[in-house]
């Protein structure tokens, strides 16, 4: 393949993650720009359960039940030419291991603000992340279907609580939170929505103009049509400036108005921000820069997800590609095991409708038909030039429980349901020093970790669980230099519990930061980290 075939590849690929707070929209947002897409023919309204659709990219029964994402899926369609990756992730924050290893595989993220609330908690975490890898941020204001926060106000909130200038790329028509349509700055127009009665189940008709138009003055009103005249002159004289630049580097963030459900300015966004977002990008790695137009093959691995066919029990690994042509059936070195690797079987996906793929480019998502041989975090690259991407950092463990099968006879599916969640890193596993192996300690940041383990094991394993909470919060691997660690060596251990983690390196749980304070006075020659001393924290 020539350089230019390949850079024609890269340059029309978007990878993108969509951020918010639970219930912000970014399902119901995702499923309108595939329906834009051509991708999905009706958008399954997640709220509306009377035609019992669900959406497309929550795929686990759990998922459907509570209409929240709790896994990270990847979507793939095609749109005006370019090849776009969307990864919806988790909006819950106990989920927050699984978003943050997401954003390390995308270019660019999306954040949905709800109209009414304003910039919320979870949002500011993942900002925070995204920030960090200083990617761009497209804002995209949702729910303007319902009464809101001004605009003006929602341009400062974002500035005051996220500390990012905002550029309105569009601005809504309408007072006091009541509004009918957006005008568009860059063409100078105004769009108004028609009437949808179908929840946007279909792409939605509008009527375009001038915003000088007396007809459209007339349509929106006398009112509406001044109001607007001031916001815009206010915009275009006190606002900030449009620099490509400062929004490549994550610094000054587009912002679009919009209503998900209704499908109101959802293709302008997704037309503006495909104009404006980066194709994939270069990446650090162990030997330097890798550019993504470096011939030879290179990626890693973001996501492991158990049994997405409940029907052939199989396990997935998502790989993104950094760089060179990925071929189905090419043999790749896998840094971490020093082998050889053949990439058989590999998929692209909506949600877990999948098709076996020929080739992928960087900026590709492909899942990979996994036995157990991958890793979170784990480089793919060709044999002629070996190196490794960094490792991800990793969240400390803040709630535990003790659990078993209810069922002794189920044991061997019970460890195979616990090792196989362990590896997609969906909780931490843990085994107390000096007892069997019919327990194990679990370490989760979020108590919806629990339920899920729960309900998967029982649903995709058979195994109902006996769960003990157990009293800790604090987790802290223990070195001490070549001398190995014992309960015995330790002072104090019986004021919590010494563990071994999957690894079988010391690991001590205690209930808070004052127990553990005790134990690190009178134990000096231990160094104690809230993370594997391997890894960094998160």
């Amino acid at each position: 393949m020539s350089a230019e075939e390949l850079n024609k590849e890269i340059n029309r690929r978007r990878t993108f993650a969509i951020i918010s707070h639970p219930d912000a929209g970014k399902t119901t947002l995702t499923e309108k720009l595939l329906l834009y897409g051509g991708a999905i023919h009706l958008a399954g309204s997640v709220k509306s359960r009377k035609t019992q659709r669900h959406a497309v990219s929550d795929w686990m029964e759990i998922e459907k039940q509570r209409g929240i994402s709790v896994t990270s899926s990847v979507l793939q369609f095609d749109y005006n030419g370019y090849r776009i990756n969307i990864l919806d992730t988790p909006g819950h924050q106990d989920f927050s291991e699984d978003t943050y290893r997401t954003l390390m595989a995308v270019d660019s993220a999306v954040m949905i603000i709800d109209v009414a609330k304003g910039v919320e908690a979870q949002t500011k975490k993942l900002f925070k992340v995204c920030r960090q890898r200083g990617i761009p941020i497209f804002t995209f204001v949702n729910k303007l279907d319902r009464f809101g926060k001004s605009p003006i106000d929602l341009m400062e909130e974002i500035e005051q609580v996220l500390g990012i200038r905002a550029y309105p790329m569009n601005w809504p028509i309408g007072i006091d939170g009541n509004y009918q349509g957006v005008y568009n700055r860059q063409k100078n127009q105004v769009e108004l929505f028609s009437e949808d009665g179908t929840h946007g189940q279909n792409v939605i008709a509008s009527e375009v103009g001038s915003v000088e138009d007396p007809v459209f003055a007339e349509r929106i009103g006398k009112e509406n049509h001044q109001a607007l005249c001031e916001d815009i002159e206010l915009l275009d004289m006190a606002g900030e400036q449009f620099d490509d630049e400062k929004v490549q580097h994550g610094e000054l963030t587009p912002m679009f108005f919009g209503s998900a459900m209704t499908n109101f300015g959802v293709q302008n966004f997704l037309e503006e921000y495909l104009r404006l977002a980066p194709p994939p990008a270069a990446r650090e790695s162990s030997d330097g820069i890798i550019d993504p137009q470096d011939e030879k093959f290179s990626a890693f691995i973001f996501k492991i997800q158990a049994n997405m066919n409940p029907a052939h029990r199989d396990r997935l690994s998502f790989m993104r590609i950094c760089s060179g042509k990925f071929t189905r059936g090419m043999s790749v070195y896998h840094d971490r095991t020093g082998k050889m690797i053949k990439l058989a079987q590999p998929q692209q996906f909506l949600a877990q409708d999948r098709t076996i793929i020929d080739e992928a480019y960087p900026g590709d998502i492909v899942g990979l038909f996994d036995p157990g041989i991958f890793g979170m975090g784990d480089t793919l690259c060709s044999q002629g030039h070996k190196f490794h991407f960094p490792d991800f950092p990793v969240f400390p463990p803040e709630q535990f429980a003790r659990v078993q099968a209810k069922d002794t006879m189920k044991r061997k599916q019970f460890v195979k349901g616990i090792t196989e969640l362990t590896q997609e890193g969906a909780v931490q596993l843990f085994q107390q020093a000096g007892a069997g192996t019919e327990s194990y300690i679990i370490g989760t940041v979020g108590s919806l970790q629990f339920e899920v383990l729960e309900y998967r094991l029982k649903n995709e394993y058979g195994v109902d669980l006996l769960m003990q909470m157990q009293p800790y919060e604090v987790a802290r691997w223990m070195e001490n230099g070549k001398e190995k660690i014992t309960p015995s060596s330790l002072r104090g251990a019986d004021r919590g519990m010494f563990v071994y983690d999957i690894k079988e390196r010391p690991v001590l749980l205690v209930s808070n930061e004052w127990a553990l304070g005790w134990i690190t006075d009178n134990n000096p020659d231990i160094k104690f980290y809230p993370v594997p001393p391997d890894k960094k924290k998160a």
